[in-house]
């Protein structure tokens, strides 16, 4: 059972990630290794379908630790990462009587990760938090590095604050459970931190995509591997830039997780996060990414075929060339990832060699065409 260290430097804190099948098991005696006798009362929350599937299981082992939990449901869907539902989480953590030497667990996937870590950065000025992610998207990328957040009608995550997890606790079981485009979706997140991470990882995903030849295989051995390989970069990658430096532009910049996320953002905001999976929308903000990096001499046709043929792996994405293009690029306006009034594309010039370019080098013009091109329907 691999168990990653994670160490952040800006406020210096460890913690491990805890991998394998049946590690929901393991929740309540991480729980108390973490939080320490003193802790009581624990805070779960979670959605309702996750909830239904695991809840009685996490509630147990957690009781088993002489915790008390009370535990706070919301309904599923990108839209209840808003200021209401936090309203209603913080009252939630109040009523339950909630003292800094708790904590909350966040048992979910991204939605809930992200809703319930910001609770627990804000209330008391901060909370022990406890990551369960059962999504594959969650377990690779937004459970590890502590970004926490909700949404405004304006763009996605335009309210948040980092907030580092206790522990965090990846069941692959819970992944057998997921539909099939919540499998894309985090695929497509794996493909996203190989083209920016190493050839190495890059192809260790690849692989394993070709090999199981379905999202929906999940009983492959390399599964544990993949997995654990994704969480060791991201975290490496967090602890030599927590806080994601403004003035960082090299390859180790935590700005370079953002591949494909300019785009994504756009395409969530435009249709109310109600048509892509973030990691759907991922998929399609790297081929415009690239299409980018293509057309400004950055990147090989060759290695743009390779991501393209790797996310295609990931299985199918929602059409997205019926989309305005002009409401696209205004929502791109609003990407928070902007900083002196100017927006910074993560790019590449090979796979696994990412760039960080100013937005001014890429004109509307260019835009409008490399939005034409990735989202063109191929047979």
């Amino acid at each position: 059972m691999p168990r990653l260290p994670v160490r952040t430097r800006t406020l210096p804190h460890k913690y491990e990630i805890t991998i394998g099948r049946g590690t929901l098991r393991d929740v309540g005696q991480v729980a108390r290794d973490c939080l320490g006798e003193r802790s009581q009362r624990l805070a779960l929350i979670s959605n309702r379908k996750v909830f239904s599937l695991y809840g009685r299981t996490v509630m147990e082992v957690l009781q088993a630790q002489n915790f008390s939990v009370s535990s706070w449901l919301i309904d599923e869907g990108e839209s209840q990462k808003s200021l209401r539902t936090l309203a209603s989480a913080l009252q939630f953590l109040t009523d339950t009587g909630l003292q800094r030497s708790d904590g909350v667990v966040a048992l979910g996937g991204g939605v809930v990760g992200d809703l319930a870590g910001f609770a627990a950065a804000v209330y008391l000025r901060g909370v022990p938090l406890i990551q369960v992610p059962t999504t594959l998207l969650a377990q690779v990328d937004s459970s590890v590095g502590g970004k926490t957040g909700v949404n405004l009608a304006a763009g996605k995550n335009l309210v948040g604050s980092f907030h580092q997890p206790q522990a965090v606790v990846v069941d692959l079981e819970t992944l057998t459970t997921l539909p099939k485009r919540e499998l894309t979706a985090g695929l497509c997140e794996c493909v996203k931190q190989g083209a920016v991470g190493s050839r190495k990882l890059f192809k260790q995903t690849n692989d394993f995509l070709l090999e199981s030849r379905s999202p929906a295989n999940l009983t492959s051995p390399q599964l544990e591997q993949l997995i654990a390989a994704h969480c060791a970069f991201k975290a490496a990658i967090v602890s030599g830039d927590e806080r994601e430096s403004l003035v960082r532009t090299d390859r180790r910049s935590r700005k370079i997780l953002n591949f494909g996320h300019t785009i994504a953002h756009a395409l969530e905001t435009v249709t109310s996060y109600r048509k892509f999976r973030h990691g759907e929308a991922v998929g399609h903000g790297m081929l415009v990414a690239a299409e980018l990096s293509k057309n400004l001499g950055l990147l090989a046709q060759s290695e743009l075929e390779l991501l393209r043929e790797a996310i295609e792996r990931c299985g199918p994405l929602p059409f997205a060339g019926d989309l305005d293009e002009g409401e696209l690029i205004k929502a791109i306006a609003h990407d928070k990832k902007r900083a002196a009034g100017r927006l910074q594309w993560i790019l590449l010039e090979r796979i696994g060699r990412p760039r960080i370019l100013d937005g001014g080098d890429v004109s509307p013009a260019l835009l409008r065409r490399s939005l034409r091109a990735a989202f063109k329907k191929r047979k």
